[in-house]
Formats: structure tokens, C-alpha cells, sequence
């Protein structure tokens, strides 16, 4: 084995239809989170330098790509997917890592921010200085939101007027990074999870009751 994470290069693009399949099927898998995406603009964004990539000699081992929003007030590192060749390797970490340091060495004045079902990403994005918050602090770009319509879950996102879904919001903030103590961090994280699951099950079983 011989992992390499890096910043994606042109001749990179050749993995984009192979990245996309592995987003969808990783998507079904989980039954939400990551938005559906065409080969084309994973392309476009490997081309234009915001994308991070990993490599198994000339195999796929996972990907994520930087998106841009609100003339670059924010800034998110998305489509985060490891191959499940290559999970429990610690790779997910890594190439979230790099995404953030390429994040703010292009965009060193941008609120980073991301959406995700997973406890553990949220964890990573803790100790990276991230903290989690409402979506009413992410960006309100439409074209952003409009992304989430092909997880299943975007009914739930829209009857809740876009305050907040089956997804947990974080944020960097440059101007107040959040390093509080680890032990501090991850009591906040699991606190604020478990207040977003209780409110989401709410509306999820009030949903039912009204279908009834």
C-alpha cells in the first residue's frame, strides 16, 4: 500500500466518473448526506485546483473538493468519500485535513463551513477548529441548498423552512477559531447532536401523524 494524499492535479480528472460513483453509492448506503454530482464538475473542480485527492498508487482511495459561495464569504469542503477499501485507515481525517489547509491558503478570509450526518466527521471538523451551529449561520445561497435536492431527505429540509434537517451544521471562523479543550469540544458536539436528532425525530414523527 501506498496512500498518498495531495492536491488534485489536472491529469486527476480521469477519476471523476469513478468519484462520482463512489458519492452515490455511498449515499444509498447511508440513506442521506452527500449531494448527488456529475462527472463533469468533479472535473472542473479537480482542473481548477479545489479538490484534494488520494491515492493508492494509481487506484482511488478517496476525495474531497472545495466549494465557493456568497463571492467567497464562505467556503465548504465537500463530497468527503473514502473507498471502503480504505475505511478505519484514518484516511477520512487526512484528506479532510488537507481540504482545510487548502481552504485557507486560497481563501484565508472565508468562514468554512459543512453539512453532515456523521458524528465522526464532525468530530474531525472539531478538532480542526470547526463548531456546530444552526444552518441559519451557514451560507443562504440558494444554489448551495438546491444541491441537497437529490438526498432523500429534502422533503424534511423544505417542510422545516430550511431551519434544519436530518444534517448537523459547522463552522470555521477565521476570526474565532474553536479551541477550546478537546474533552470541552467533544462534550458540545455530542450534546449538540443529541439536541438535533430529538428535534428532527419530532418533526419527523409529526410528518407521520399528518400523513395519517
Amino acid at each position: 500500500m501506498n496512500l498518498i494524499v495531495q492536491y488534485a492535479q489536472p491529469g486527476h480528472a480521469k477519476y471523476a466518473e469513478a468519484i462520482c460513483e463512489l458519492i452515490e453509492s455511498a449515499a444509498r448506503q447511508r440513506g442521506t448526506g452527500i449531494a448527488k454530482r456529475q462527472p463533469e464538475y468533479i472535473q472542473k473542480k479537480i482542473r481548477n485546483g479545489n479538490a484534494v485527492i488520494a491515492l493508492d498508487g494509481e487506484e482511488l482511495a478517496g476525495f474531497c473538493y472545495v466549494e465557493i459561495w456568497e463571492e467567497k464569504k464562505y467556503v465548504a469542503n465537500s463530497g468527503l468519500i473514502v473507498h471502503p477499501d480504505y475505511r478505519g485507515m484514518g484516511l477520512a481525517k487526512q484528506i479532510k485535513a488537507k481540504a482545510f489547509e487548502l481552504s485557507r491558503q486560497k481563501y484565508p478570509d472565508s468562514k468554512l463551513f459543512g453539512i453532515t450526518t456523521s458524528l465522526p466527521v464532525m468530530k474531525i471538523n472539531s478538532d480542526l477548529g470547526y463548531r456546530p451551529v444552526t444552518f441559519s449561520e451557514l451560507t443562504q445561497d440558494e444554489t448551495f441548498w438546491n444541491g441537497c435536492q437529490s438526498c432523500p431527505n429534502y422533503d424534511i429540509l423544505t417542510r422545516n423552512n430550511r431551519r434544519n434537517c436530518l444534517c448537523t451544521g459547522m463552522l470555521y471562523d477565521p476570526a474565532k477559531p474553536n479551541f477550546k479543550p478537546k474533552e470541552e469540544r467533544e462534550q458540545s458536539i455530542a450534546k449538540f447532536y443529541r439536541w438535533v436528532r430529538l428535534k428532527k425525530q419530532s418533526f419527523i414523527d409529526l410528518l407521520k401523524a399528518t400523513a395519517l
